[in-house]
């Protein structure tokens, strides 16, 4: 039987930047800076090696993010879908940059600790090509990072059209689902530590000594 793991080089990685923000004043979160550097640049350098392609999926001024010199896709549908409306984007732009990309690994900009194995695991339990697979740690589903096959971009953007709610799993249930469980960093602490708040920033500043690309 054939092997149909994606591999590296036919995966898209994509930061997903298209959040508001609120609890952080409406202060565009991408661009927060940690030791010296903006998150978005933090989480694009720790995904890019595991993939064979980086983009960033965000709304507004593209220009932004001129000085990570990566493309810049925005959602395709409006209205605020969620993260869905990301993912849906991002396999469309996969699909027109090259027909090798078969996957796309979505990553928030708000999460800059997480796995550098992450994609190479969520491959391995992607055993059909249908599959997505997502990652978990301590108990909890992090939709946001997961491996998505742009062979879904149809249903899914059917499916966004006449659902009445953007929760990721609702879809993501529709589907072969393989979870992948990440364990507690050497410190104890969640791989996948997200930024919300300024006392989360503050946090990471913390965390940051060593422990980032």
């Amino acid at each position: 039987m054939a092997d149909t793991t994606p591999q590296r080089e036919t995966i898209v990685g994509t930061v997903l930047a298209g959040g508001q923000s609120r609890r952080m004043g409406g202060t565009d979160k991408a661009l927060v800076a940690i030791a010296g550097r903006p998150l978005i640049a933090h989480v694009a350098a720790r995904l890019a090696p595991q993939v064979g392609a980086m983009a960033i999926n965000a709304n507004g001024d593209a220009g932004r993010f001129d000085t990570l010199g990566l493309p810049v896709f925005a959602d395709t549908i409006r209205g605020h879908a969620g993260p869905l409306a990301g993912v849906l984007a991002a396999m469309r732009f996969a699909g027109e940059l090259d027909d090798r990309f078969t996957h796309v690994t979505t990553a928030a900009t708000d999460t800059p600790f997480f796995p550098a194995d992450l994609v190479a695991r969520l491959a391995a339990s992607a055993t059909t090509p249908d599959t997505i697979a997502m990652a978990t740690s301590e108990g909890n589903r992090h939709p946001v990072f997961g491996l998505w096959p742009t062979a879904l971009a149809d249903d899914l953007e059917r499916w966004l059209a006449e659902t009445d709610t953007f929760k990721v799993m609702a879809w993501v249930k529709r589907h072969r689902f393989a979870p992948v469980d990440f364990a507690p960093s050497p410190d104890g602490t969640d791989p996948f530590f997200n930024i919300n708040t300024p006392e989360d920033l503050a946090a990471a500043e913390r965390m940051a000594e060593g422990a980032l690309v």
